[in-house]
C-alpha cells in the first residue's frame, strides 16, 4: 500500500481508500488550498440528490458492497467520502393506458423493494435508509452511509391518487410529475419540441397529486416537467419545492434547465435547485447533434436524456443469465475506449443496457460523433460556473449539488462518487467558505426537506 492509500474497516468489510485523482490543472494548485479543501470535504455532510439504480445490482449475489462498474456503490462512496445518495425509483414514460400503468407500477415497486432489501437485509451495518432529515444526521453520526428514496416520474401511480401515499409509505421523499414525455399529471420539458397536453401546465389530476404530496410531506420535484408546469406547481405548492437534478438555462439552453423566471420563482417559494453534473445540461451540443442523438435514442427505444427503462423489454437478465458487473482491479474510470461518455451516455448508463442494445448504441454514437463532433466534454469547472450563476441570482440558500450518476450523469473530474472531492476543491478555489460549501452539499436540501415536513404537520 502506497502513501496515497489507506484502509477503512466498516462492519468487517475492508475498503481501500485512494486519494482522489487530481487533474493536471489542479495539481498546480497551492498545497495549502488542497489541504484546506480536504479538511472541508471531511467535515461537511455530502449529499447527492439523484443516483439511478438497477434492481439487479441489489441482490445478495450482486450488490453495492462490491466495486461495480456503476458510478455509485459503497466502495466508491467511501473513496470519495460521499455520505448520502438518493436512490431513484424511475420508470420511463409510456402509454397512458390501464395496462401500461400496471406494468409501470410493478417496475416501480421492484425498485422500492431493491433499496429496502439492500439497506435492511444485505448491508444494514454500513448503510441505512433515511426517512427524515433527522434520520440522515443520526445515521451519519453512526458512521454509516445513507440512502434516501426519490421517485422520478409519477407515471407509475396511474390514476390512483392513493398510490402517492403508498409511495411515501415505501420511503419516497420526493417525486416529479413527469419525465421525458407528457404524463397524465403534467407536461414535460420535451413538450417544447413535441407539443403539450395541458397547455404547458398541469392536469387536474396533477394538481391533486401536489396537494396530496404537501399533506404527506413529500417534496415536489421540478426536474423534467415543462416550464409552465413548474411555474404552476410552484404557485400551487404550500411547501418549498426542489429541482433534484437541473442546471441553468442562461448558460446552457436546454429544455431540462431552469431559466431565470423559474429560478426566481423557486427562490420566492423557498426551494432549492440541485445543479447537476450532467455534461449535456452544462454545455449544449449543436442543434444538429442534439437532433441526431434524440433520433438514436428514439430508434433504440430509449428515453430522452440517455435513459433506458421505457418498458419491460429493457429489464436486465437476472440470476444465472446475468454477470455481476464488477469493475476490473486497477480501473480508474467507469468508461472504456468502447464506451463513449457523451450524449447522456455515461459508463453507468451503458452498463444498464442489455448487451445487444448497448452494442447498437455505441455504434450509433460513433456515427453521430463522426458526423457531428461533440464539443469538449463538460468538467467540474463548467458545473461550478452553473452553481456560481445560480448563487448570484437567487442566493446561496437556494442552490445544491447532484450528479444523475448511472442515469447519464458524469463530467470530467466528477465521473463517479469516488471523485466527489474535486467538486469541493473547485468550490474552495472559487472562494466559497466552509459554511457555504456545507449548504451546497447538503444543508439547503435538508432545510427544504424539514420545511416540507413542517407544512405537512400544519396541514394535518
Amino acid at each position: 500500500m502506497n502513501l496515497f492509500q489507506r484502509q477503512l474497516t466498516v462492519a468487517g468489510l475492508v475498503f481501500t481508500l485512494t486519494a482522489p485523482t487530481v487533474p493536471a490543472q489542479q495539481q498546480q494548485a497551492d498545497a495549502a488550498l488542497i489541504a484546506k479543501a480536504k479538511g472541508i470535504h471531511d467535515r461537511v455532510l455530502k449529499l447527492d440528490t439523484h443516483d439511478d439504480i438497477d434492481p439487479a445490482n441489489f441482490t445478495p449475489e450482486c450488490n453495492y458492497l462490491k466495486r461495480l462498474t456503476t458510478q455509485v456503490n459503497l466502495p466508491k462512496m467511501v473513496e470519495g467520502d460521499m455520505d448520502v445518495a438518493f436512490f431513484i425509483v424511475y420508470v420511463g414514460q409510456g402509454l397512458r393506458t390501464p395496462e401500461a400503468y400496471d406494468d409501470a407500477y410493478k417496475q416501480a415497486i421492484e425498485k422500492f423493494e431493491a433499496i429496502h432489501r439492500f439497506t435492511e437485509k444485505i448491508a444494514p451495518d454500513v448503510m441505512g435508509l433515511a426517512l427524515t432529515p433527522d434520520d440522515v444526521r443520526r445515521l451519519h453520526k453512526q458512521g454509516k452511509r445513507i440512502a434516501v428514496i426519490g421517485v422520478e416520474n409519477s407515471y407509475p401511480i396511474g390514476t390512483d391518487i392513493k398510490r402517492v401515499k403508498e409511495f411515501y409509505d415505501r420511503g419516497g421523499r420526493y417525486m416529479s410529475l413527469a419525465h421525458n414525455g407528457n404524463s397524465q399529471f403534467a407536461d414535460s420539458n420535451t413538450g417544447e419540441a413535441q407539443g403539450y397536453l395541458y397547455n404547458n401546465g398541469l392536469s387536474d389530476l396533477g394538481r391533486q397529486v401536489i396537494a396530496e404530496m404537501n399533506k404527506l410531506g413529500m417534496m415536489v420535484d421540478l426536474s423534467h416537467p415543462s416550464k409552465g408546469a413548474n411555474l404552476e406547481a410552484i404557485k400551487l405548492s404550500k411547501a418549498p419545492v426542489i429541482a433534484s437534478h437541473s442546471s441553468v438555462r442562461a448558460l446552457a439552453d436546454h429544455s431540462r434547465n431552469m431559466d431565470d423566471e423559474q429560478l426566481l420563482a423557486l427562490k420566492k417559494n423557498g426551494g432549492v435547485i440541485q445543479i447537476v453534473g450532467f455534461a449535456s445540461y452544462l454545455k449544449v451540443d449543436s442543434k444538429e447533434r442534439t437532433a441526431a442523438l434524440a433520433k438514436l435514442r428514439e430508434d433504440l427505444g430509449l428515453g430522452g436524456g440517455g435513459r433506458a427503462g421505457q418498458g419491460p423489454q429493457f429489464r436486465r437478465p437476472t440470476g444465472a443469465n446475468r454477470t455481476c458487473p464488477v469493475e476490473e482491479p486497477g480501473s480508474a474510470t467507469t468508461a472504456t475506449a468502447s464506451q463513449p461518455r457523451r450524449g447522456g451516455g455515461g459508463g453507468g448508463f451503458l452498463n444498464m443496457l442489455p448487451p445487444d442494445v448497448r452494442e447498437k448504441y455505441v455504434k450509433g454514437m460513433a456515427e453521430v460523433d463522426a458526423k457531428y463532433p461533440p464539443a469538449p466534454r463538460a468538467n467540474v469547472k463548467d458545473m461550478v460556473d452553473h452553481i456560481d450563476y445560480a448563487v448570484k441570482l437567487i442566493g446561496i440558500d437556494h442552490v445544491g449539488i447532484s450528479s444523475d450518476f448511472d442515469g447519464g450523469g458524469g463530467i470530467d473530474g466528477w465521473d463517479s462518487a469516488a471523485e466527489a472531492f474535486n467538486v469541493t476543491l473547485e468550490l474552495v478555489r472559487r472562494g466559497y467558505t466552509e459554511e457555504q460549501i456545507g449548504k451546497l452539499w447538503s444543508g439547503n436540501l435538508l432545510r427544504v426537506w424539514s420545511d416540507v415536513e413542517k407544512v405537512a404537520k400544519k396541514l394535518k
